[in-house]
């Protein structure tokens, strides 16, 4: 009996982390997603393409400060026509924390992209 511990709590714990580190990584791109999300709306929002970049660009920075295994998080793209009824398009790169999870030889950090679209309004007036 002993023995057989011996070699099946070592199995079950790394099966355990595994889901850990599978559930951390479904849960990132979810909250990833969300961010570019947020970041295009709060550029869309604004009147010219330097505004809408300082608008995203402070989202991602206030929402990265506040997660916890977000380590930096960057506005990777930012494109779309920033006209009257045109749209914004935004891809935010996150880097996620693995390193507290090591003994399962993962690599410390995993880049998580999301992208976003959003329009603007047909009647905002833009520069």
């Amino acid at each position: 009996m002993a023995v057989e511990m011996v070699v099946l709590v070592p199995v079950l714990l790394l099966v355990a982390l595994l889901v850990v580190a599978g559930g951390r990584h479904v849960s990132t791109q979810g909250e990833v997603q969300a961010l570019a999300r947020d970041a295009a709306r709060a550029a869309s929002l604004e009147r010219d393409t330097g505004s809408a970049r300082t608008a995203a660009q402070s989202v991602v920075t206030q929402a990265s400060s506040t997660a916890a295994w977000l380590d930096r998080c960057r506005i990777s793209t930012f494109g779309g026509t920033f006209v009257s009824g045109g749209d914004v398009v935004i891809d935010v790169t996150c880097d996620v924390s693995l390193g507290d999870l090591g003994i399962l030889g993962l690599s410390r950090t995993v880049a998580i992209t999301g992208t976003s679209t959003a329009p603007i309004d047909t009647y905002r007036r833009t520069q």
